[in-house]
């Protein structure tokens, strides 16, 4: 069966086609229309002009994956899009493009949620990987731990309380003058530094929990900045980079670990735009390796935005039957 997947729920256009059959999972085509120069030149996400680039994009590269992929319309079982959550103005362009083809080719519909999607990349890059597991999903709008029953079926079992964690990575690096995304670009900066040379406070909640909250590590990130810069002193940029991503690395691993003991589970997927960082990679990797438990993480093409998680997800719906119709609406909240 052939899945149309749609994505437009941040600064990336994507369409997709995905093969889901007998036990596979093939992804036909994946094309990913970036708007990262455009946004470059602010500094981050303005959503009005994601959402002009989508209109802009969609259409084409929707034609283009169809072609990549060797079919037509005619071929496609469901279109699968992100109905949420995101930004609003940029999810309404992917539900409206994808309820008009649905409903223009008589094609089965289905809403998929954005989170669901990252954890299903992982689906995709291991075809041993099946539910139950644990699901660490990290990106520029969620940090969250999920327990995972089913291929549908998500329990939140802990967040963050505030900020994500990669908006938090890309505003200290903006602060500092990194290019956009400074996420990516603190993650080869911190390879520079000297991960204890600056104390800040741990974005692990402190107790009985599985939670975050990455504004206090923010702040005391940016005051460290402005401090230096009020005394005219320079800071160290790699030093500020290696304590900074320690500092999240360190929290994150003390929280999957006790998520671990506490739910029993034997395998850990961590997906999300976050999930490409190597130092995050490497900690969470090692919490697995000593907790003898299975890890699975996605390639780095499938840790950002795009549609084949979305097309595999919405596979899974459509197998319970969760169909939307013309009335489906974005939201940019869960």
């Amino acid at each position: 069966m052939y899945i149309l997947g749609l994505e437009s729920s941040c600064d990336e256009t994507s369409a997709a086609v995905v093969r889901m059959e007998g036990g596979k999972r093939e992804i036909c085509s994946n094309i990913v229309a970036s708007q990262i120069d455009v946004h470059r030149l602010y500094g981050g996400v303005v959503p009005e002009i994601a959402s002009r680039a989508h209109i802009e994009a969609i259409s084409k590269i929707t034609y283009e994956a169809l072609e990549v992929a060797g079919i037509t319309l005619s071929d496609v079982g469901a279109i699968g899009v992100t109905a949420f959550p995101g930004l609003i103005g940029a999810l309404l362009v992917g539900v409206n493009f994808a309820k008009s083809l649905a409903y223009a080719n008589g094609i089965p519909l289905v809403a998929v949620n954005h989170i669901k999607g990252h954890v299903s990349a992982a689906l995709l890059s291991d075809a041993e990987l099946e539910p139950p597991f644990l699901a660490l999903v990290v990106s520029g709008g969620h940090t969250s731990i999920y327990k995972v029953d089913s291929y549908t079926d998500f329990e939140e079992i802990g967040s963050t309380r505030d900020d994500a964690v990669g908006e938090s990575f890309d505003k200290v690096g903006r602060v500092i003058g990194m290019p956009y995304p400074g996420g990516a670009a603190l993650d080869k900066l911190a390879y520079e530094g000297d991960k204890k040379a600056i104390s800040l406070p741990s974005p692990a909640i402190i107790g009985d929990n599985l939670d975050f909250s990455f504004s206090g590590l923010k702040t005391a990130a940016l005051n460290y900045i402005n401090m230096a810069g009020q005394k005219g002193e320079e800071i160290n940029r790699a030093d500020l980079a290696a304590s900074y991503t320690y500092a999240v690395t360190k929290a994150i691993s003390k929280k999957i670990a006790l998520a671990l003991d506490r739910t029993g589970m034997k395998t850990l997927v961590m997906a999300g735009g976050v999930a490409a960082n190597s130092h995050l990679r490497k900690a969470v990797g090692d919490v697995c390796i000593s907790k003898k438990v299975r890890f699975v993480c996605p390639p780095m093409n499938l840790c950002g935005d795009n549609a084949a998680m979305i097309a595999a997800a919405a596979y899974y719906e459509f197998e319970r039957g969760n169909f939307a119709d013309t009335s489906l609406n974005a939201s940019a909240t869960e």
